[in-house]
């Protein structure tokens, strides 16, 4: 009988993962691997298409390289959407995440298998493709683990970022040192076990998981069904056609992704503003726009990580210790072991300050005028020559970019939620991404300005606007949060 213990046995216990409900360590396993193989992999694939191949590289230019990587990263955010779109419309977000996972494993394996300028055009979209489904589900299978009022749930998904950043940590340093010494396919070869790791780990316990995972919260039509196969053969058709009369090329790639993500966007929120909300939601959503401009431009410079900063690393980065080199992807380690350390720390700091803490409008100014500080800190040393600036230079301007991303990037999704029309809840969160997703892109064209020889002027305008933006919020602060009809 429930509540009942026969005599001479123990109370039966509850089988945990560190205090959270035990099937927690499911999603926290896919996505620690999944981390592990993105980040790994991108760690090392931008300097795989612009080394030589005498170097074990492709020889393609730098620019049009580090075009590339903004283009692919501007996708990954483009296709959560559709992720996000399949799981509440068709298959549910738990077959979403073991398919998306499936499509991830894919990508890598053909980085790792497939030679040349092919085997990165292949993988880079199955990744995307794969890793927008990943992000659209991995958040919804956590929170459907946890009742609404489980006081457990905001540490569980503290628990659950832990493992998306440790697997940030250790994916550049692994590919890394294995691209070093062995070759970069044995660096996409781990990045494609990793993610293996971690869907077979999901496939064995995706049954434990609660039925609500598995649900479709708002089935499409049958009827409908041919309509949507339909657009989707005419968007593959289009595509098609682009590329064979040169319509859509390698060149420009960034600059059809921004142009889609704008479009995007505008649509959003003309379709949010004219489907008869009342005169409230529409301030707040109105009050979200200043908001989606500040995050794009901080995306801008934030994810140049994986564009210029890796040229930086790689050619004007001193990475020697003791007569050792370090790989150039190991960079892209630090970041995650900042985000370990000051999270907490963050955390407690708004805890402690309540509602004395700055509002989210001031978050959002501070989060991307500090960026453009960040860029700004590269000036002092340009000019230096190769390998000529200290490493430990870097790591104190990445700790500036760790802070910025902690004042806009953890409350970007939270603010999305509460300024959100009743009827709008996953548009708005679908606004944040395509934040992200814009900002991504917009690192493919803005990084094929970047020169290592004459670096100055690109640290400095791109700085300079950034701190520009940031203060114009600030400025701001009270008109938007007036809009914002009560949320801060």
């Amino acid at each position: 009988m429930s509540g009942t213990t026969a005599p001479g046995h123990e109370p039966r216990r509850e089988r945990t993962f560190f205090g959270q409900p035990f099937e927690l360590s499911t999603p926290f396993a896919v996505e620690l691997w999944e981390r592990f193989s993105f980040y790994g992999m991108q760690g090392i694939v931008l300097i795989y298409m612009y080394y030589t191949v005498t170097q074990g590289g492709l020889g393609i230019d730098e620019k049009l390289a580090s075009g590339i990587m903004g283009a692919y990263g501007g996708a990954v955010y483009l296709f959560t959407i559709i992720g996000a779109w399949i799981a509440d419309r068709l298959v549910g977000a738990d077959r979403t995440l073991f398919g998306s996972a499936v499509v991830v494993m894919l990508g890598h394996i053909a980085l790792a298998l497939l030679p040349g300028v092919t085997g990165v055009g292949v993988g880079l979209v199955l990744i995307a493709l794969g890793s927008g489904g990943l992000k659209a589900t991995a958040t919804t299978i956590v929170g459907g683990l946890y009742a609404k009022d489980d006081p457990r749930r905001d540490a569980g998904f503290s628990l659950y970022y832990l493992g998306v950043n440790l697997g940030a940590f250790f994916g550049p340093l692994l590919t890394g040192l294995l691209q070093s010494t062995l070759g970069f396919h044995f660096g996409f070869g781990l990045a494609a076990v990793g993610m293996a790791a971690g869907l077979v780990q999901y496939g064995i316990r995706r049954r434990h998981l609660p039925e609500v995972v598995r649900q479709v919260s708002n089935p499409i039509a049958r009827r409908r069904l041919p309509l949507v196969a339909v657009l989707v053969v005419a968007g593959l058709v289009v595509v098609v056609v682009a590329l064979l009369t040169g319509l859509l090329t390698v060149g420009n790639l960034p600059t059809v992704v921004v142009a889609i993500v704008v479009l995007a966007t505008v649509g959003y929120f003309v379709v949010i503003l004219s489907s008869g909300i009342s005169a409230e939601e529409r301030s707040r959503v109105f009050a979200f726009v200043p908001l989606f401009i500040a995050s794009a431009v901080f995306w801008s410079l934030y994810q140049q990580q994986f564009t210029v900063v890796t040229i930086y690393a790689d050619q004007r980065l001193d990475r020697t210790l003791g007569g050792w080199e370090l790989p150039v992807s190991w960079v892209q380690s630090i970041n995650p072991v900042f985000i370990i350390v000051l999270s907490g720390v963050f955390a407690a700091i708004w805890t402690k300050l309540g509602d004395r803490q700055p509002s989210t409008p001031t978050k959002f100014a501070l989060g991307t005028g500090i960026m453009g500080v960040a860029f700004l800190l590269f000036l002092p040393f340009t000019g230096t020559g190769r390998n000529g600036t200290p490493l430990l230079v870097l790591v104190g301007i990445l700790l500036v970019f760790t802070v910025a991303e902690l004042l806009l990037s953890p409350v970007g999704q939270s603010v999305a939620t509460k300024l959100a029309p009743a009827k709008f809840q996953t548009q708005m969160v679908a606004l944040f991404f395509l934040s992200v997703s814009l900002g991504t892109a917009a690192t493919g064209v803005l990084s094929r300005y970047y020169d290592p020889t004459d670096e100055a002027p690109y640290f400095l305008v791109l700085g300079l606007a950034a701190v520009a933006v940031g203060v114009l919020l600030l400025v701001f602060t009270k008109p938007v949060l007036r809009l914002m009809r009560g949320v801060r």
